[in-house]
């Protein structure tokens, strides 16, 4: 690979033994997910190190090692050997952050019985390398290949890309978080409205205050149990001609919900 920048009439460029990271701006700009942008990093690892016939990216869900992407044939199972044996290369980078490479299954004897279940697969060597940013792990970057030793010439370029990757998977789970923020933010605040809106209704039927409207509200849904938000969904609703959705509560012996 050369060195190259992107050009002054913005044509997207290589960077140096790396990942083509004018693209990955672009794939910022047009967010479609942190699995998305992960799937997209392994797929250009495999296209970017030669003699790769599968990478995968490990990562920690819920306290537990996961493969939140993997790409070519047989890397999710390869790395779901790994996880099942709590033994092998990804499982040892993401849990030591160091680099572990086997040059060839058939000679390797740590991590029995995984060498040989990946060697009867057809995998002959494995590159596992760290993602960190600022000594924080984010996760492992692994590579296959249906060859032996074949990653021996790449080393420092894989080097290079994990260190590229794990930068724009760091901001990538910033992204992530930030968009899930908006989100419940969103969703908290159309379920204020329909509250209030439903408050409104129920001030305007009782002649009571607005606390005291509350207080009514809440004693339906817990009486119907059913959510808070969703009884006044389903009351505004009603009010307004619509069909409540399927699965909203009416009274019992009454069709119409706004009956408190």
């Amino acid at each position: 690979m050369t060195d190259t920048a992107r050009s002054t009439d913005g044509a997207s460029t290589r960077a140096a033994g790396g990942f083509d990271l004018a693209l990955f701006q672009d794939a910022f700009t047009e967010w479609r997910g942190l699995h998305a942008f992960l799937q997209d990093v392994t797929e250009r690892a495999v296209r970017a190190v030669e003699g790769a016939d599968g990478c995968s990216i490990t990562m920690r869900r819920h306290n537990r090692l996961a493969t939140a992407a993997a790409d070519g044939t047989g890397a999710l199972e390869l790395d779901l050997l790994q996880y099942e044996a709590e033994a092998g290369p990804c499982v040892c980078s993401m849990e030591n952050g160091e680099e572990n490479y086997v040059p060839d299954m058939l000679l390797e004897r740590r991590w029995a019985p995984y060498p040989a279940s990946a060697a009867a697969r057809g995998v002959r060597s494995v590159l596992a390398t760290p993602l960190a940013v600022n000594s924080h792990s984010l996760g492992a970057l692994n590579l296959y290949s249906r060859k032996p030793d074949a990653f021996a010439a790449h080393l420092a370029t894989v080097r290079r890309l994990s260190a590229q990757a794990a930068g724009a998977i760091a901001v990538a789970e910033r992204i992530e978080q930030e968009s899930e923020t908006v989100q419940d933010l969103r969703t908290a605040m159309l379920s204020r409205s329909v509250i209030d809106q439903a408050i409104g209704m129920v001030i305007a039927t009782r002649r009571c205050t607005p606390d005291e409207a509350m207080e009514v509200l809440r004693r339906a849904s817990q009486a119907r149990n059913v959510k808070l938000r969703d009884l006044c969904r389903d009351m505004v609703a009603a009010a307004a001609g619509g069909q409540p959705p399927p699965g909203s509560f009416t009274r019992r012996g009454h069709g119409d919900p706004t009956s408190l």
